[in-house]
């Protein structure tokens, strides 16, 4: 038995993102394999219960509702101190930005695991300090760490040529969603095969702007649901600046996650616009539900969907795509595709083996 702590998340049952569905995921699966696992959550999170299906929560004080970005760094320093007193084998760091800063704080004992996320000095969103800071982090968390974990080839690749270390590659993982309910599509006043959709965080290195800037020029007036929390500076920008094409549905952060399986099977084109970081969470679900996707042409979309997608680069592209799909019922093969490799490549059963089994080598060379 293994006693593994999950830091660098705001807690699970998710009610986040990638980083929350997944220490949901794999800290049950650990609990269900007979090993004492450990999930730090936000003292704000909604579940404040000290189990979770057999996992340990460990609530720490997070000031960032108070006083902002800020209070993240205090809330991973809170987690680490919390650590230093427990007895962990092995801790793994989901992320570095806010926590690297404390890496001369991490206990001695456990050997530190870091899934080293996305090139997260790449965001757009930060200004230049900002980004110069989080390359920073990035090289205090490949020091500090004993192990890294890339969840893409790219970010593996990147690793070994800048810093000149060795990862292990691990996916993110999805499951395929096999129970579709036209009933949900009423509730968004939607009908099958006649809307488009996006799912991402409000942020300029999504390329929602361009996404949009083509569906708003389209002659093609298909309703297009935007999927996310718009209550950010850019978020609001974007809402404002498209107020004028109706068919452009804002309908805010969704996370009942039937609501989005069933918006994914039925829609009739799925835009994804991440340009940076490794395999994107909602691009495995995406495919995992048989969406027909269009993705920003870039090595990390490329890598997972192959020939399976349409890519675009400009709105130009997107419009000429818009008016040129008629129906996903023509690409039945992509679809069918995109299904076999979420079956074979990510799947959650898989996705979680694979970090238990390098867990468990990486324990066996003390």
């Amino acid at each position: 038995m293994l006693r593994i702590g999950i830091l660098g998340t705001r807690g699970i049952p998710n009610y986040h993102g990638g980083f929350e569905q997944f220490a949901e995921f794999f800290s049950v699966y650990l609990a269900e394999k007979g090993h004492d696992v450990s999930v730090y959550c936000s003292g704000s999170h909604p579940y404040q219960e000290k189990k979770f299906n057999e996992v340990n929560l460990i609530h720490c004080k997070d000031p960032e509702n108070k006083i902002g970005t800020v209070g993240q760094f205090f809330y991973d320093l809170n987690c680490i101190k919390d650590a230093r007193k427990r007895n962990f084998d092995i801790l793994l760091q989901l992320g570095y930005t806010s926590n690297s800063v404390w890496h001369f704080l991490l206990p001695k004992k456990p050997i530190i695991i870091t899934n080293m996320d996305g090139l997260e000095w790449k965001r757009t969103k930060y200004n230049k300090p900002v980004r110069r800071f989080l390359k920073t982090a990035e090289k205090w968390a490949v020091k500090s760490s004993d192990y890294l974990i890339a969840d893409s080839v790219g970010i593996q690749q990147y690793l070994e040529k800048q810093y000149g270390v060795q990862s292990k590659f691990i996916a993110y993982g999805a499951s395929v969603f096999n129970n579709p309910s036209q009933e949900t599509l009423s509730k968004y006043d939607v009908e099958a095969d006649n809307y488009n959709m996006l799912i991402a965080r409000m942020e300029p290195e999504n390329n929602i702007e361009v996404i949009l800037y083509g569906v708003a020029k389209s002659s093609n007036k298909t309703p297009f649901l935007v999927i996310g929390k718009y209550d950010n500076t850019f978020g609001t920008y974007l809402k404002d600046k498209f107020k004028d094409s109706k068919h452009l549905r804002f309908l805010g952060g969704i996370y009942n996650i039937e609501d989005l399986n069933n918006l994914r099977y039925y829609s009739k084109l799925y835009f994804h616009g991440h340009s940076v970081g490794g395999t994107n969470p909602s691009l495995l679900e995406a495919m995992a539900s048989n969406a027909l996707i269009v993705a920003h042409n870039n090595p990390f979309n490329k890598f997972i969907l192959e020939e399976d997608a349409f890519y675009f680069t400009t709105s130009d592209d997107i419009i000429q795509l818009i008016d040129k799909i008629k129906t996903k019922q023509e690409f039945v093969q992509k679809l069918k595709n995109n299904l076999n490799k979420i079956n074979e490549l990510y799947s959650w059963e898989q996705i979680n083996k694979s970090y238990l089994d390098f867990f468990i080598e990486v324990y066996g060379k003390i």
